[in-house]
Formats: C-alpha cells, structure tokens, sequence
C-alpha cells in the first residue's frame, strides 16, 4: 500500500525540496501541502495522512501546536519533525507532543526518504546530532536517579546541585502493558505472536512499540530490549 504525505513548511525552497523528494519516491503519495500553521491545521482537519512533515519554526504559530493537532485528529498517524532547530528544548518539547522522529534540515535527500520509510516501518528515525543530545540527557538523568536513590553521604553518591529536583525514572514513562511486549521482544517474538499472546492486533503491537522506541529514544528491536535490560525491566 502506497503511504501518504503531508508537508507543513513556511520556507518555498524547503517546501519544493520536501515535494520534490516525496514525489520522486514511487511508494509516497503527497496528500497536501501547507505554508504556515494556519493552513496546516486546515489541512490536518481536512486530510488524513500516514506521516506528516512539520517544521517548528513557522511563522504563525510554534510546530508543536500541529504535532499535537496531527497527533489527536489522526491517533494512527506519523509526525516526522524537520527543521533547523537541534536545541535540547525544542527536541524534548516535539517528542512530548508525540513526534515520532525528528530530522535536520541540512540531512541528505536520501536520508530524508529513508527516515520516512523508517517512520512507517515503526521506527522513530533522528538525525545524528539530535540522538546525541537525546543520549546525553538518558545518560544525565540517570546519573541523578542514582544520587537521588543513594543514601545520604554515601560516598558514592556526589551531591545534587542547590533546587535539583528528581527526575522521574525513564522506566515510569513506559505503561504495563508497554513492559509486557518488551519482555516478549526480548524473548524474539513477532508482533503477530506478541498480538496473540496478549490477545490485541499485531497493529495495535506495532503501535506500542513506536510508543515504546519513542520513550526509550531508540530506533531498532536491539536497542530497546537493550536498554530496557539496563533499566531492569526485561532480562537477557
């Protein structure tokens, strides 16, 4: 089945590239194409498309606003972030607003259309330097859970800064059931075994999993079993 696209970027050249890729690719159908959010939530409210492209700078309103509309009026949809921004606060900001990925604008053509079959694959693709910073803050924040799990004057627990709040473990974020097919990825089931095991869809198994990269912040079956064991949440 062919997959359909849907483009929000203010820039004309960013927007024709964007076009361009899409058309030239035979198994992507562009479905709309909009320049600034107004006309984005327009068209997110008119046209339902597997994976939308949104840029954050626009000029109307910030990106994350159409993620979350994307994410709401079209629950089975993609939301593939590409923009110029590579700060910490605006990739943080687009994965809590349900981005799936989040690319750069300088990537490569091909890496472009790769990371948009990822996307439909079930993958959740960012470009190098982002999955960099997201790696930094993982590790960041697991130090603290470390200090903050510690006894008091261990001495090996160094002190947090002056007004430093805990921060919620990364293993919090995942649902119980999102737990349950990790464990049964581990184990090398299919999504259709998994499906049947837990008695859902092998879709709607597809669909926790990209829950699942999202807040793990990986992108492969090796990856988030990986880390899940490191969280202690699954066993190798």
């Amino acid at each position: 089945m062919p997959t359909t696209i849907a483009i929000v970027e203010d820039n004309p050249e960013f927007r024709q590239r964007f076009v361009e890729l899409v058309d030239a690719a035979p198994e992507l159908i562009l479905v709309g194409c909009a320049g600034d959010g107004q006309e984005g939530r327009a068209m997110i409210a008119s046209t339902r498309a597997d994976v939308y492209l949104i840029d954050l700078g626009l000029p109307d309103m910030d990106g994350t606003v159409l993620i979350r509309e994307a994410i709401a009026t079209h629950p089975d949809c993609d939301v593939l972030v590409i923009t110029v921004f590579a700060d910490e606060a605006h990739i943080l900001a687009s994965i809590e607003a349900g981005a799936t990925g989040y690319l750069l604008k300088d990537s490569a053509s091909a890496d472009v259309i790769e990371c948009i079959r990822t996307v439909v694959r079930g993958g959740s693709p960012v470009s190098p330097l982002i999955a960099r910073k997201i790696l930094q803050r993982m590790r960041s924040e697991r130090l603290r859970e470390l200090v903050v799990a510690r006894p008091t004057g261990s001495a090996l627990a160094p002190s947090l800064p002056a007004g430093a709040a805990p921060v919620p473990t990364i293993a919090s974020a995942l649902t119980e059931r999102e737990v349950q097919i990790l464990g049964l990825l581990g184990k090398g089931l299919s999504y259709g075994e998994i499906g049947a095991a837990l008695f859902i869809s092998a879709h709607t198994v597809a669909q926790h999993i990209k829950n699942i990269y999202r807040k793990l912040a990986v992108h492969s079956r090796g990856e988030a079993v990986y880390t899940a064991s490191k969280l202690g949440l699954v066993a190798l």
